[in-house]
């Protein structure tokens, strides 16, 4: 039965029954940290063989010695290796360093500072508004917030970002971009539909310098044996004539070592040119011998980087099903919140009851248990529902992971039951 439906004496005695379950937890002296995404030390020790899988004689390739300075944009090793991950073609993409997000940064900065393909620099502009489709990446939102741009919400159905929102407001002019996560979207883990892709493609903004940051961070992050691919974005917009509006990004920060991997842009030519202006500047070359190393160890075929990712997935499929499992045996039976059961990326997306979400983070860390704060997925940290929690199932192992589950389901009851006491 629904907890909605008891009694105020039955909902009274099950909250107590709670507290009293919720004491024995605290006593435990638990401390699992689930705050971000991280690789598990069993899933790092899949790419142990980057740190031996080159020697110093191999560091000549053919574009020159990878020891010294040049090749800004990259080796065409790693750009041939890494292409058919993001859709594109090899030189249509720059090898940057070990994070996408420096990526990001660096786009967000230079629009900046610089402006887009010779547009006004946004600094000099009087507003400069972003779309950010929600729940979504808190550090997305934190870049752009870091610069100054208002942003605001745009609500997330299940084959993406609602399109007819983000064709109504791009013909505002001040509108110059939106965030995107497009396959297992961070934290709901839905992939866009092609007709989502399309549209995307087919943009037609007030402003000429807006811009669609693709992040496919997770393109190739699967949890089930036939995973639904989206179409690439870059060559849809090519279609449309409109192969600018986009950057896309992608990196292996979850596929070898988290803080030693590569991280790849791809996008039109003259955006490359363009932001190569600025690259120039900013560094000499990012770190060919680490792209080099990569190219190594897959042995440079896309392939192979597949069939590490169903390493991956062995490793994280257990953990999914341990959420999941929980989720549904505990909280389905009492109608307490909802929650995405994705095919792939990193995270489980819960909606708690409105209101409780802040609660039952709470609870979990007075208990032993750190999750992402309550509205993280929001701009400015803000859910107008206090609803979202972003579950992140990578890193603890699955004994752990079901203590923390347990706990976790039990501070949704508490919280679930604390709300319908008040009313």
């Amino acid at each position: 039965m629904e907890l909605t439906s008891y009694s105020k004496a039955d909902l009274t005695a099950f909250y107590d029954a709670c507290k009293a379950d919720y004491a024995d937890y605290q006593a435990q002296g638990l401390k699992l940290d689930m705050s971000r995404g991280k690789p598990s030390p069993k899933q790092l020790a899949l790419s142990a063989g980057l740190l031996d899988c080159i020697r110093s004689d191999e560091l000549v390739g053919e574009a020159g010695d990878y020891r010294n300075y040049g090749l800004l944009d990259g080796i065409p090793e790693a750009k041939r290796l890494f292409a058919p991950m993001l859709g594109v073609e090899p030189d249509e993409m720059f090898m940057f360093g070990n994070a996408s997000l420096q990526a990001m940064y660096f786009c967000i900065s230079n629009a900046y500072s610089h402006g887009v393909l010779g547009g006004t620099p946004w600094s000099r502009l009087e507003k400069v508004k972003f779309l950010c489709p929600v729940p979504g990446y808190d550090r997305h939102f934190k870049i752009t917030q870091y610069f100054g741009a208002e942003m605001i919400n745009i609500p997330t159905n299940e084959d993406g970002p609602d399109m007819d929102l983000v064709e109504q407001y791009v013909q505002d002019p001040a509108v110059k971009g939106i965030w995107c996560v497009p396959q297992y979207s961070n934290p709901s883990g839905i992939v866009y539909s092609d007709e989502v892709v399309k549209r995307f493609a087919a943009l037609k903004p007030a402003a000429k310098d807006f811009r669609i940051f693709w992040d496919n961070a997770y393109c190739i992050h699967h949890l089930v044996d036939s995973p639904k691919t989206i179409l690439p974005i870059l060559a849809e917009a090519k279609k449309c004539g409109n192969e600018d509006i986009v950057y896309e990004f992608a990196s292996t920060a979850k596929v070898t070592f988290a803080g030693a991997g590569v991280s790849m842009l791809a996008a039109s030519k003259a955006n490359l040119a363009d932001l190569k202006k600025g690259l120039t500047v900013f560094t000499i070359s990012f770190d060919k011998i680490n792209q080099m190393r990569h190219v190594k160890f897959f042995d440079g075929k896309f392939e192979n980087v597949l069939a590490h990712m169903e390493k991956q997935r062995a490793e994280l499929a257990p953990k999914f099903a341990c959420v999941l499992d929980t989720l549904a045996k505990e909280l389905r039976p009492l109608g307490i919140g909802a929650w995405t059961e994705p095919k792939g990326g990193y995270f489980v997306s819960f909606n708690a009851p409105k209101g409780t979400a802040k609660r039952i983070v709470q609870l979990c860390k007075e208990a032993g248990v750190v999750l992402t704060g309550a509205g993280a997925a929001f701009p400015y940290g803000v859910d107008p529902d206090d609803s979202n929690i972003r579950i992140a199932p990578s890193y603890p192992e699955v004994p752990e992971l079901q203590k923390a589950m347990d706990l976790f389901v039990l501070c949704a009851k508490m919280a679930a039951a604390e709300k319908l006491l008040e009313a």
